[in-house]
């Protein structure tokens, strides 16, 4: 992965992980790093998820792939979340 891969996979990162944190209710406590964190994580499996499913490829944008990552996102968010809460 070179460079332009890498900003790519932090600047999608980003927006999965806020668009994740929109659909957790409340206020979260946890900084930004970590939203784009869980975000890159959540983009990458959510990419693998639906390549699994093979529904990473259709015509036009992938909203199949889209809303499997921003599901994640939001869980991983909660997840996150859940686990400072209680340390």
């Amino acid at each position: 992965m070179g460079i332009s891969g890498i900003i790519s996979a932090i600047v999608i990162g980003a927006i999965i992980g806020l668009l994740g944190r929109l659909l957790v209710p409340g206020r979260q406590h946890i900084g930004v790093l970590a939203t784009i964190g869980v975000g890159i994580v959540a983009a990458f499996v959510g990419a693998l998820i639906a390549h699994a499913l093979h529904v990473d490829h259709t015509k036009g944008v992938d909203w199949i792939q889209w809303l499997i990552q921003i599901a994640l996102a939001a869980l991983g968010i909660a997840a996150l979340e859940r686990f400072k809460a209680r340390h």
